[in-house]
């Protein structure tokens, strides 16, 4: 990690994109250095010294206040994702426990139990880093038909969807604006690294695609935070062809930092019909993926 670390570079890129006007200052068109706002221009937004905004750029001044924190994201018209980014990028290190080994995570029985309703919706368990912790049979069979539909029972084995969306060409293929789908990987990822700077498995991850995909680590250096809560994607599968599906990601209560995605299709529609016929050609008596591990958390029956 470079002097000016995480909280550096991500103020630097987001002044980096404005423009005077876009702040609603005067732009006499000079000639400017480097684009964006200049330090002084934030730093007067923000209402603080340009000192100590450069400082708190070069990353030398980690004991920024809320208020300050947020002065400074009003004058980056960042929106509450980032605002929230921003934060945890200054309070890394303070006040934190020291980092544990990172363990690798477990679907809970009660997620296992409710993704094993969801027989008609195409749908997976995701943990912090994008691994794959189960999935039920249509899930498997929209994402991911060609991985191996047991792999999520083995930590060592599972599949990862960031890596599966940058590394894998058949996952490439599914999606028909395959940039915008990995934009908002990305965008998701940089939001978890900020919360967890810690997480030894997430920033290893993050080196390995950095390494094997240019295309990763251009988008990157955007620094651009956003949860991957929603999305609407053209999907072209080799077995039922074009449908555009809404993936929904809903954090899971019972287990911190898990997401339940699902692929909802609108009724009556083409694409509707086109996960009903992957659901009869890929039919057979089988329930959600569940990792071992967690099923031996279930309590025994009572006689």
């Amino acid at each position: 990690m470079r002097e000016r670390g995480r909280l550096g570079d991500f103020l630097h890129a987001r002044r980096s994109r404005l423009r005077p006007a876009d702040v609603g200052l005067k732009d006499y068109g000079d000639r400017r250095r480097v684009a964006g706002l200049r330090r002084e221009e934030l730093a007067m937004l923000a209402g603080v010294s340009v000192s100590y905004y450069t400082r708190l750029e070069q990353g030398q001044s980690a004991g920024a206040s809320a208020e300050i924190l947020d002065a400074v994201a009003r004058a980056l018209l960042l929106d509450e994702a980032e605002r929230r980014h921003l934060h945890d990028l200054a309070g890394a290190g303070r006040g934190r426990a020291p980092a544990r080994r990172a363990r690798p995570e477990q679907a809970k029985p009660a997620t296992l139990d409710l993704l094993d309703t969801l027989e008609g919706v195409p749908a997976l368990v995701s943990g912090r880093r994008t691994d794959v912790l189960a999935w039920n049979r249509l899930g498997h069979a929209l994402f991911a038909a060609h991985v191996d539909p047991g792999s999520p029972r083995r930590a060592a084995e599972r599949p990862n969807l960031a890596r599966m969306v940058f590394l894998d060409p058949h996952t490439r293929e599914l999606y028909a604006d395959w940039t915008a789908k990995a934009k908002a990987v990305v965008e998701n990822l940089r939001m978890v690294a900020g919360r967890f700077p810690d997480d030894t498995l997430l920033t290893s991850l993050i080196g390995e695609l950095t390494v094997k995909s240019p295309e990763f680590a251009a988008m990157w250096t955007d620094h651009r935070v956003r949860p991957c809560a929603l999305g609407r994607y053209e999907m072209r599968h080799p077995l039922v062809g074009t449908l555009t599906v809404t993936q929904q990601s809903v954090h899971l209560p019972q287990a911190e930092d898990q997401h339940l995605v699902m692929a909802v299709t609108e009724p009556g529609s083409p694409s509707r019909e086109a996960v009903t016929l992957l659901a009869q050609a890929t039919a057979r008596p089988r329930s959600a993926v569940r990792p071992e591990a967690a099923r031996e958390e279930r309590p025994a029956a009572r006689p």
